[in-house]
């Protein structure tokens, strides 16, 4: 398959990074990333065909899964807001839920 546009992986947002950061901060290990991911749009693709920046995701189909993530997550952080355990502020989760909606709005965008 010969397929030109940059994708969104499946899966949570960010998930390939979070999951990155995690082991290198907790276990100063970092794992190799996979030769192919499968896609918002359920196509598989090598990694470096995905990306979670909207100015670079060219299918459409995995724009409008990664705007509608971004705009759940949102809905999500600014009604439940930090945990009581948290060290965040209803500020922060009010400025998180406010990244994820710009976030939602530029993958609405055209490419």
């Amino acid at each position: 398959m010969n397929d030109p546009h940059i994708h969104v992986e499946s899966g949570g947002l960010r998930y390939r990074a979070a999951q990155r950061n995690l082991l290198a901060s907790t276990f100063g290990l970092i794992s190799e990333l996979p030769a192919e991911v499968t896609t918002a749009c359920g196509v598989r693709v090598p990694f470096v065909m995905t990306s979670a920046e909207p100015n670079a995701v060219t299918c459409l189909p995995c724009r409008k899964h990664a705007a509608e993530q971004h705009r759940r997550f949102a809905d999500q952080v600014a009604e439940l807001g930090p945990a009581p355990s948290s060290p965040l502020s209803d500020l922060d989760a009010t400025r998180a839920a406010a990244a994820h909606r710009d976030l939602a709005r530029r993958f609405d965008a055209p490419p």
